[in-house]
């Protein structure tokens, strides 16, 4: 789903509180970006597609002219957004 007319195509569960798993905090210092990055990236989504992966969702966002993929796993039960990874595409 392309976001680019605004975040009113977003899910509902897009409002939800996020939180980082530590597969991504592991992977900040590797690939160079900050928790502040990040949530930077998410804020700016401009698509929101399914995973591979059922139940999770890739975002296509950018970080300082760079394609970025970052990965979440909405949580229906505790209602949170979890951070799975993020990476850049090259």
């Amino acid at each position: 789903m392309s976001v680019t007319d605004g975040q009113s195509n977003l899910p509902d569960w897009w409002s939800w509180e996020s939180e980082l798993s530590t597969h991504v905090i592991k992977r900040m210092k590797d690939r160079s970006f900050t928790e502040t990055d990040l949530r930077a990236m998410i804020e700016d989504v401009y698509e929101l597609v399914p995973d591979v992966t059922p139940g999770r969702w890739l975002v296509r966002a950018a970080l300082g002219g760079q394609e970025w993929a970052v990965i979440i796993e909405p949580d229906d039960g505790e209602q949170v957004v979890v951070v799975v990874t993020a990476y850049p595409v090259e």
